[in-house]
């Protein structure tokens, strides 16, 4: 899983990078199959906003992205409602797609359900 963490208008420290491999090292074990993840730290200017930093992530698999957001004052407190909201994107992708198998697997029908013709009336 590669980890790409960016800036706008704030620095990225070593630090933020290690806390963002550690709470996002979650979602790999969830999703083995993510292949990127990418954090976007974007600092607010407008004087409004009281100065809170913007974390926007995208997780890649092969055939589907997930999307988070988070406004907080510390990257760290946005890094943790932004792995919940993936956990819980990745969760639901889980059971929507065990869901659809399972209902499908009842329109089977098993060979041995199926009746046999018996092999005296044949012969007769």
């Amino acid at each position: 899983m590669d980890l790409d963490l960016t800036g706008r208008g704030t620095h990225v420290t070593e630090r933020h990078r290690e806390v963002a491999a550690r709470k996002l090292g979650r979602l790999e074990r969830m999703e083995p199959k993510i292949t990127r993840i990418q954090i976007e730290v974007i600092s607010e200017k407008n004087p409004r906003q009281g100065g809170i930093l913007r974390v926007e992530a995208v997780a890649t698999t092969p055939r589907k992205s997930f999307r988070a957001r988070a406004d907080a004052s510390e990257v760290e407190a946005a890094l943790d409602q932004i792995a919940e909201k993936l956990e819980r994107q990745i969760r639901d992708h889980h059971t929507k797609r065990r869901t659809r198998l399972l209902t499908g697997a009842h329109r089977v029908k098993s060979a041995q359900a199926a009746p046999r013709p018996s092999v005296d009336d044949d012969e007769e």
